[in-house]
């Protein structure tokens, strides 16, 4: 069921946390990959999308940067929406690692199961599950409309990204091979990682992962669009897949502490989902050790808090001992 919730009270939640958070100079770059290292570390926007279409925003919402890890969302729908999800649950799993995102001692530990979508092995494996199987251009056309589709507005690759990806992914090469050889890629691994490796690339806004998350939260339907992206019944299957691992080893205090299902990414983009109610984005580049937005984490978790957004219950309480009414 769709919620209504007040634009004006979401706007001043917006520029009280970008206000509170704008300081933090916490984290940096990801530095493994050049390109984004590059990126000026200043940059921060927070953006919201209503149930009705109505997007509110503040900062840096238009800067382009890149999609990364927030790609394994639209990955992981795709593939359950061109198969189903208990067919995506048997061939990749739904299971939080508790190691980092892109590990390959859980493949090892796991034996025979990439074990989520939304973790570099499974996001692999889902590329290489989406139709049309060794067909690299029309696998690449399906993953970036879908996209495109779930944000309302077209996408690119940003090029420079992607050559700086390609140059140094080492670790998933390893990756593709070790699923290959228990089973677990089902199309050429190569192709599936040049796949895995654009999507990342591709160029995003904090509106437009605003929109996308949006769109999950109603149900499969954009919005903006009013176009039925995605089969409604997985939007709570994607939804538990973000609340359980979005946020990597991190997953489990940030859930503790917002309960708000969240999906980041290295290029310092942060995805949340309401259900119901709306989407939210941040983006700011300097991560964490887990490869999370400092700044992007602090700017929604004081949001969910702020707007009672949390999905397993009241928050009310955690934001009058944290935030005492002022006179």
């Amino acid at each position: 069921m769709i919620q209504k919730i007040d634009k004006q009270a979401v706007q001043e939640a917006l520029e009280m946390a970008y206000d509170r958070c704008k300081n933090e100079t916490g984290g940096k770059n990801a530095d493994y990959i050049p390109y984004l290292a590059n990126v000026p570390s200043d940059l921060f926007g927070i953006a919201a999308c209503l149930p009705d279409g109505d997007v509110v925003a503040v900062g840096d919402v238009k800067y382009r940067f890149g999609i990364e890890s927030v790609s394994k969302v639209p990955t992981a729908i795709l593939a359950m929406n061109q198969y189903s999800g208990e067919e995506v649950l048997q061939k990749i799993g739904a299971d939080a690692t508790g190691l980092p995102f892109n590990s390959i001692m859980a493949i090892l530990l796991e034996k025979d199961h990439p074990s989520t979508p939304l973790v570099n092995a499974g996001a692999i494996s889902a590329c290489s599950m989406i139709r049309p199987t060794g067909d690299s251009q029309g696998k690449w056309q399906a993953i970036v409309e879908f996209i495109a589709d779930l944000a309302g507005s077209p996408v690119e690759v940003i090029d420079e990204l992607y050559k700086s990806e390609t140059a140094t992914n080492f670790n998933n090469k390893s990756i593709a091979w070790l699923l290959k050889n228990y089973n677990r890629i089902y199309d050429d691994p190569d192709l599936a990682l040049d796949i895995y490796t654009r999507q990342c690339s591709i160029g995003v806004t904090a509106v437009q992962l605003a929109v996308m998350a949006a769109t999950i939260a109603n149900g499969g339907v954009n919005p903006i669009t009013c176009k039925p992206v995605f089969k409604p019944e997985l939007a709570p299957k994607i939804t538990s897949m973000m609340a359980t691992v979005g946020f990597y080893e991190h997953t489990g205090d940030w859930l503790f502490q917002t309960g708000l299902p969240a999906k980041t990414g290295v290029g310092g983009g942060i995805m949340g989902v309401v259900p119901g109610v709306m989407g939210v984005a941040a983006f700011a580049p300097p991560l964490d050790e887990a490869g999370n937005s400092v700044k992007a984490q602090k700017a929604l978790a004081y949001i969910s808090l702020h707007l009672n957004m949390g999905v397993f219950g009241t928050t009310r309480c955690v934001m009058e001992e944290k935030e005492p009414a002022r006179a």
